[in-house]
């Protein structure tokens, strides 16, 4: 698969949107996933798994099929350094199982494209880019980020970022990837913590925590059940706090 840029899938997007209506979804996601130095390539292929399950896992396609247009959109970006947000699977209707299953299969089968550090403002930055410019309608849009780190190197601030994307409408939810190598967490603090406070925010917003190979499919189903379903507190921020796992804002 060739590498392709979020700067020219915005110049397309711009371009097929006045081409031609806007189709509409239940809802607009991004998944933006942390494919910075910090994670090797079994941690790329252990969260391109965990998304590929859950697209396809059939409490998600019930989930889909409950919502009053009976589809969703979604695309899935790796992330790195400032110049490094690369989109592995662009834009696709999810309305049933096949196209679940024809996203997935992208999914797994392409190689790694995003390198250096982190760059997490840039990274949102680039995931509101995706949502703006697309050619797709929505009451409801969800940038699903996930990383192992709540610090950022360098590239649009984070701050900045998110500023402008909860100003937009668009909800920020967090997965925290505690497993390095599948034995602890990578940072000294409370990562989950630093989501709540730094990163995630909107209607709903919630971080979940993945903490090993076998927790982590099982977080980001939930996390996307929570998503397509329309989030903890959906008409409103949650309460702070746990609750087996899960972090509300």
């Amino acid at each position: 698969m060739h590498r392709v840029f979020v700067t020219l899938i915005v110049l397309m997007g711009l371009a097929a949107g006045g081409a031609a209506a806007a189709e509409r979804v239940d809802l607009e996601l991004v998944f933006l996933a942390d494919a910075s130095r910090s994670i090797d390539d079994g941690e790329i292929r252990l969260q391109r798994r965990g998304y590929a399950e859950a697209i396809t896992h059939p409490e998600i396609l019930a989930a889909i099929g409950s919502g009053y247009e009976r589809k969703i959109a979604v695309t899935y970006v790796e992330w790195g350094d400032e110049t490094s947000q690369e989109v592995v699977v662009p834009w696709t209707i999810v309305d049933g199982a096949g196209a679940a299953a024809a996203f997935a299969k992208d999914l797994m089968a392409a190689p790694r494209l995003a390198f250096g550090p982190n760059a997490i403002g840039s990274a949102l930055a680039a995931g509101h880019a995706l949502i703006a410019s697309n050619a797709i309608e929505s009451t409801r849009q969800v940038i699903d980020f996930s990383g192992d780190s709540a610090y950022s190197f360098g590239g649009v601030p984070i701050y900045q970022a998110r500023a402008a994307i909860l100003g937009a409408g668009i909800t920020i939810n967090g997965l925290a990837v505690l497993c390095r190598s599948c034995d602890g967490r990578p940072v000294d603090y409370d990562l989950e913590a630093a989501f709540a406070e730094l990163i995630i925010g909107g209607p709903g917003s919630f971080v979940i925590t993945a903490d090993g190979d076998a927790s982590f499919a099982e977080a980001v189903r939930r996390k996307l059940l929570l998503e397509v379903a329309g989030g903890p507190g959906a008409d409103g921020p949650g309460e702070s706090g746990r609750l087996a796992g899960l972090r509300l804002r």
